[in-house]
């Protein structure tokens, strides 16, 4: 486990853009995933905008560099009056897993979902991602839910 002294949580600021993009470009890798450089600069300038409904994002710094990063987005729900959270991407570097990185990643959303009073925070994951899934059994629940999308 990292020493908390070693690891710093915090939200991504206008001077990352390019620790970002290399740690989503490699985030999107594992999923076999490229995308246009229009992409990139769109979604950064979203996670930048701090307006209400629009993704927001943590890096994970160990010894100062960054090593992994998070994207949530607030939403309504019509199963509860309060917003929920949705925990869309969550990286770590693949030379500090194991280390704490995604954990605390995933505290930081938790600790901002709770700020901001939201009903529950989910997320999602390929059903190969064992390595992930293992953190995931530990700090959620696994739902019964299947998803579909368009064809």
């Amino acid at each position: 486990m990292a020493r908390p002294d070693t690891l710093v949580i915090r939200p991504i600021g206008p001077d990352d853009a390019a620790e970002w993009r290399r740690l989503w470009r490699a985030y999107l890798a594992f999923y076999e995933t490229e995308l246009p450089d229009s992409v990139y600069d769109t979604t950064f300038a979203r996670l930048l905008s701090g307006r209400a409904g629009e993704f927001r994002g943590f890096l994970a710094l160990l010894d100062g560099v960054p090593v992994g990063l998070t994207h949530y987005l607030f939403h309504r729900t019509c199963w509860s009056e309060a917003n929920t959270c949705y925990l869309q991407d969550l990286y770590a570097h693949p030379e500090v897993r194991g280390l704490g990185i995604g954990r605390a990643l995933i505290e930081a959303v938790y600790a901002a979902a709770d700020t901001e009073g939201a009903a529950s925070v989910y997320w999602l994951t390929q059903e190969f991602n064992a390595t992930a899934r293992r953190l995931y059994d530990r700090i959620g629940v696994q739902t019964p839910f299947i998803r579909y999308k368009r064809n």
